[in-house]
């Protein structure tokens, strides 16, 4: 099923001239309180920003895309235990065997253009695109109100893919569409509570949407602006010409202090050194062996990371790639907890050796007479991770493997890692939806959710190329079965594999700073309310979070 990329923790910082423009386009008629408050958003887009709002394009649609315009059945709130809520989705229910799910939806309910919505549009989603399932049986829409999936085999445990993550779109609309890759779609046709009002280059704003199911949000309009750098983006937030951003900043009193910005800090999203690491899928470099990867996870210095390019503000990742305390149940050797957080260069020899490098003259290990040389890249600005790739560079070399750390520009960062044309990059994972850590084993190492270098996956989000048999059947057990002890050893079997082939290397457990603007809306969540992930990025949950959101009056 599709799921928003991981549209990374934003830590970029912009230019006064990229600032003046994004402010002037689409310029909205007040900036806030009153009836017509407008919310001003950064959620991480770099000038220019690309004409997109295609739901199955993930790697260029805009944020707005998925929740505000378009949304899933079921809103899973990953920040808690709580039964997911619905969105257009009333109630669900699976067969004794898990192979068939009755979906009850809303009744009554339109999409923004004014025809109605029915379970006619939910049915065929799921046999449209990059949503259809090679498990799928059947999609039949029962009657207005009531859907009934068939697949062959049980499907428990993908619930939140099936119903959280499944961008449901119109019929009529995307029934005569027929390269629904290629498409941009920009006049987007949802159900969400937000419609496109305008578009440019640097601003594009959406409007509430009146034909919405609970009625037109309390504020009237949300502006997502396009930055190219962090310290813009922080100074705007300082002096309230932006009122939401998802993104790392050092020292966050400078920002809250004022009394006007309250923060959030939910840690949980991995950062990991991702790397093309196939080489029968047609990944290219020495990242690709196995042994080069693991010499490179015990080299670097973790604690130092997090401490000088995260602040102190990450935590400690695990190659489990489960959220601890969360899912303490899935985790099956405590060794698997967190990844080792102090540099080993010895051990990192040792295994090079074991694996038949050899040291050069100039103290770099490689093969065959050919040092062992690696690309690393990450966004232009975005400043934890250009430092983190800095330091793993630096930390790299004393363990004699030489990795070339260097920046891009935001378009030249997601289209080679979609193509799986690169080495090395620093990226994000999104965490599990639910305290269940199998949509992250089956979106990013299932082998059915990748494609051979030059192709870009079409369903989950494997873009390290990695496949192994084992992992794949672990996955497919795990999704089988509502059995605890069953789902545990399938997890044992994926956490093994992944742990020792390590596609993607776990740095930290990502700084997931949210700031908001409490002085003119009110209604975010808090502490004390977690009823959403308050971060602008986050696809369903950010539209949710727009939805309990009032003006301030002033």
């Amino acid at each position: 099923m599709i799921r928003t990329r991981r549209s990374l923790v934003a830590v970029l910082a912009a230019g006064a001239a990229a600032v003046t423009i994004a402010l002037a386009g689409c310029a909205p008629s007040d900036s806030g309180g009153g009836d017509t408050a407008v919310l001003r958003v950064w959620a991480g887009s770099a000038t220019p920003i690309n004409n997109n709002f295609n739901p199955f394009a993930v790697d260029t649609a805009v944020h707005a895309t998925y929740g505000a315009i378009y949304e899933p059945l079921f809103f899973f709130n990953q920040l808690s235990a709580d039964a997911p809520v619905g969105l257009i989705g009333e109630s669900y229910e699976y067969s004794a065997d898990g192979k068939t799910l009755t979906i009850t939806i809303k009744a009554d309910q339109q999409w923004n253009d004014g025809e109605p919505l029915t379970a006619e549009d939910v049915a065929f989603t799921f046999t449209y695109g990059s949503n259809v399932d090679e498990q799928l049986v059947s999609s039949e829409a029962v009657d207005d109100t009531t859907v009934v999936l068939t697949y062959s085999e049980p499907k428990f445990t993908a619930a939140s893919l099936i119903l959280g993550s499944t961008w449901i779109v119109p019929k009529h609309v995307w029934e005569g569409i027929e390269d629904f890759m290629g498409e941009t779609n920009p006049q987007p046709v949802g159900s969400g509570p937000y419609k496109l009002k305008a578009f440019t280059e640097a601003a594009y704003t959406v409007e509430a949407n009146e034909l919405f199911r609970d009625g037109a949000p309390a504020v009237e309009q949300v502006q997502y602006l396009g930055l190219d750098s962090n310290q813009s983006a922080q100074d705007l937030l300082t002096t309230g010409k932006i009122d939401w951003v998802g993104q790392f900043i050092a020292n966050p009193d400078a920002v809250t202090s004022g009394g006007d910005i309250a923060t959030l800090n939910e840690q949980q999203d991995p950062t990991v050194l991702i790397t093309c690491s196939n080489a029968e899928l047609g990944c290219a470099g020495p990242q690709t062996d196995p042994a080069v990867r693991q010499a490179i996870n015990i080299a670097i210095d973790r604690a130092t990371i997090r401490e000088k390019a995260f602040a102190g503000l990450a935590g400690e990742s695990t190659p489990s790639f489960t959220l601890q305390p969360r899912d303490e149940q899935w985790l099956s050797d405590p060794a698997l907890a967190t990844s080792p957080q102090e540099a080993d260069a010895a051990g990192a020899g040792e295994i090079l050796e074991a694996a038949g490098y050899t040291k050069d003259a100039d103290g770099f290990y490689g093969k065959d007479g050919t040092a062992i040389e690696i690309d690393l890249f990450s966004p232009d600005g975005w400043t934890d991770y250009n430092d983190a790739a800095k330091l793993i560079s630096e930390q790299a070399a004393d363990a004699g493997i030489r990795i070339n750390a260097r920046t891009v520009s935001d378009a030249e960062y997601w289209t080679p890692i979609s193509a799986g044309d690169y080495q090395m990059a620093m990226y994000g994972l999104t965490q599990s939806l639910v305290a269940d850590p199998y949509s992250n084993y089956s979106e990013y190492f299932d082998g059915k959710s990748t494609a051979p270098v030059g192709e870009d996956p079409l369903a989950g989000q494997n873009y390290s190329r990695y496949s192994n048999p084992v992992v794949d059947e672990a996955v497919l057990a795990a999704g089988s079965t509502e059995d605890v002890a069953t789902k545990q050893a399938a997890y044992a079997a994926i956490q093994s594999e992944i742990a020792r082939d390590l596609p993607y290397i776990p740095v930290v457990l990502n700084a997931s700073q949210a700031f908001f603007n409490t002085a003119k809306f009110s209604g975010w969540p808090s502490e004390s309310d977690l009823y959403a992930a308050p971060l602008p990025y986050l696809s369903a949950a950010s539209a949710v979070v727009l939805t309990h959101l009032e003006p301030v009056e002033k």
